[in-house]
């Protein structure tokens, strides 16, 4: 006769089997069935903000105007008007945004004018950045970035029809509310793949537009013969300055200033010197010093993942490779970035600030950093204001009333205006 425990022992086996495999399966079960992270959608308040920062006490945040979709750039008339451009969309005026003489801010109904239309419609076509011309109370010349469309790769088989986009650089005249006189100044030519980044622009004071193209794909970025993946320098016509750094090389685009980037979508500049605010992959966003001829390191060198969280690169740095003035990880999503050289805001005098659309891959955490350096633009300390507001955070400038205006990367898009609570 078989002992009892050898009977009950297969069967006992059997069902701890069982129980294991279940406990297994329902956590992948439910991680399948998860909700995707991040929050539900927040909407702005009417009435102000008021938060505390850290070196300035009492901030008020004002919500200017809303309904814009998805606003990429905002640039602050002398008279107080603002122009805010809808990414790939239209030209938007708000008027008396900075709400002198106690009126209240409007949004025009209707789009700006005049600015070129988008045939046919592709991802990431159309408007991206605009600019004021240094001197613009006396010409009323408008910069701004547009991705044109190219040739159209027809559909095979399960792969769609797929535009090429050609970034350019365009000019106008703001002349009664309208875009007058819309000349392009400079294309880059078809961009690498069929993808085409965001772009900005920036000048630097001396004669130069500077502008952005991205290679966030492929070996645009270390091709000197792509104007993809690079910081272009061209003069306030378009021309190409004959003191660029590979205008003489064979092969190269005469255009590029520096190369190595990914998808910057922040620029600036500061005492004649250029500043970029660039997206990593997963992690590594950057904010660069530009130098003339130098190599960013993309894709080769990154402080960045990749989305799977797989390693990117075995050093993020290297002899050859200019090393980045600030980094961050996890991901914030730089883009818009601003030194601040106002009155208004004695605490943060020449404090840098960067909108950023998520922290961490998580949406709906996006905010404003700030960043204290010290006179060799070194890093004294962070400050992530904003993120109570669950806004994607897209571009930030300083007004002519010294107080700064950002925009939210929204359906419901919004001007916001900080200034000072007492």
């Amino acid at each position: 006769m078989a002992n009892l425990d050898d009977v009950r022992g297969p069967r006992v086996r059997r069902g701890l089997a069982m129980l294991v495999a279940a406990s297994i399966a329902a956590p992948l079960a439910f991680a399948a069935q998860a909700p995707a992270p991040g929050i539900a959608p927040v909407a702005l308040a009417d009435q102000p903000y008021v938060f505390d920062t850290a070196e300035q006490h009492r901030l008020r945040v004002v919500v200017v105007a809303r309904g814009m979709n998805h606003p990429f750039s905002v640039a602050l008339l002398p008279n107080g008007d603002a122009l805010v451009a809808e990414r790939g969309g239209a030209l938007r005026r708000v008027r008396n945004a900075t709400g002198a003489g106690g009126k209240a801010p409007v949004l025009d109904a209707a789009p700006v004018a005049g600015l070129p239309k988008l045939s046919p419609p592709f991802r990431n076509g159309g408007l991206h950045d605009i600019g004021l011309h240094p001197d613009f109370a006396r010409n009323g010349y408008l910069y701004f970035t547009f991705n044109k469309a190219g040739r159209t790769t027809p559909a095979a088989g399960d792969q769609p029809a797929r535009t090429a986009g050609i970034t350019t650089l365009m000019r106008a005249k703001v002349v009664d509310g309208a875009l007058r006189d819309v000349e392009e100044l400079y294309a880059a030519g078809e961009s690498g793949g069929n993808f085409t980044a965001g772009s900005r622009l920036a000048f630097d004071g001396a004669g130069h537009v500077f502008m952005t193209t991205g290679g966030p794909f492929g070996a645009d970025a270390q091709d000197l013969g792509s104007a993809y993946g690079k910081v272009l320098r061209l003069q306030e016509d378009g021309k190409v300055p004959a003191d660029n750094p590979f205008v003489k090389q064979a092969g190269a685009a005469a255009a590029v200033y520096s190369y190595g980037h990914r998808d910057h979508l922040g620029l600036t500049s500061r005492d004649g010197q250029v500043f970029n605010a660039e997206h990593g992959p997963n992690g590594g966003d950057e904010v660069n010093r530009i130098q003339a001829g130098r190599n960013y390191g993309w894709p080769k060198h990154t402080w960045g993942r990749g989305y799977d969280g797989a390693v990117l690169s075995e050093s993020p740095t290297a002899a050859d490779v200019e090393s980045p003035m600030l980094v961050w990880i996890p991901s914030i999503g730089p883009s818009g970035i601003a030194f601040y050289d106002g009155d208004r805001f004695p605490a943060w005098k020449n404090n840098l600030f960067v909108g950023s659309v998520r922290r961490g891959e998580i949406p709906r955490t996006g905010g404003l950093e700030r960043v204290v350096l010290n006179d060799q633009l070194q890093e004294l300390r962070r400050e992530t204001l904003l993120t109570e507001l669950h806004q994607r955070i897209r571009d930030v400038r300083q007004g002519p009333d010294g107080l700064l205006y950002v925009v939210t990367d929204e359906d419901d898009g919004a001007l916001l205006r900080l200034e000072p609570a007492s």
